[in-house]
């Protein structure tokens, strides 16, 4: 009996490197991006997402043919089975890129292109080519530029943090929101938090999150507030 070295490779196994390796390409140049702004899942993480992704359906579409064959009365097979758990499943890396600091959260565009990636892997694995490289197209250019539309956008309208640190009971709130309601400064939270001190007099912290259309708005405030009787203190974050 004469052994050929490549009877092993069928059209099936061609299609399914194909597959594999335009996963690992489209996966990997959303990866690379992500790795030129130093994010915590890069080039790697997104390429071994996009490639577990293609083979768990390549699994679901070619792995049960054998025994579906030798098992004419299986009934209920349901290819999209893998594929369902896999985009539920890929949440936990998502979930370990999201980074909370106080009220600042940051890897939220991260979690969202690893699950999107494993999307494309899914979609590569079926064979559904122009979808998967076309959704390419759209993340890159969504990750690349929308940031500087973003940036545009706060760039006009900048949000605060204004804390006033005054006498209690000696300064009322109304007194404090009249004067930002003057500068025309929206008010978009507040919270009221007792101010620890050495001092015996009793201080209290107003916290206001306010919206800047114009940044020299700022020293005007400053001064409005700074100028009522028993204000002990003003600053603001962004």
């Amino acid at each position: 009996m004469e052994f050929d070295l490549f009877d092993w490779w069928t059209d099936e196994t061609a299609t399914i490197t194909i597959r594999l390796l335009l996963a690992a390409l489209l996966c990997g140049l959303v990866g690379i991006e992500r790795e030129f702004k130093r994010h915590p899942a890069g080039f790697r993480t997104h390429l071994l997402v996009g490639v577990g992704a293609c083979l768990m359906m390549i699994l679901s579409m070619f792995g049960f043919e054998d025994f579906l064959n030798s098992h004419e009365r299986v009934q209920g097979f349901d290819p999209s089975r893998l594929p369902a758990y896999v985009v539920s499943g890929i949440g936990f890396l998502g979930a370990g890129t999201i980074l909370v600091h106080g009220v600042t959260v940051k890897g939220l565009t991260t979690a969202a292109s690893i699950w999107l990636v494993a999307g494309i892997g899914l979609v590569v694995g079926i064979g559904m080519y122009y979808e998967a490289i076309f959704t390419t197209f759209i993340m890159i250019l969504s990750l690349l530029f929308l940031n500087k539309f973003e940036d545009l956008y706060l760039r006009k309208q900048r949000y605060h943090h204004v804390t006033v640190i005054v006498e209690n009971k000696e300064v009322s709130l109304s007194r404090i929101v009249n004067e930002l309601e003057a500068l025309k400064t929206p008010i978009l939270s507040l919270s009221v938090d007792d101010y620890p001190n050495d001092a015996s007099i009793p201080l209290i912290k107003y916290t206001f999150k306010i919206q800047l259309s114009n940044q020299k708005t700022l020293p005007e405030l400053y001064d409005k507030i700074q100028s009522i009787e028993f204000v002990h203190k003003v600053f603001a974050t962004e």
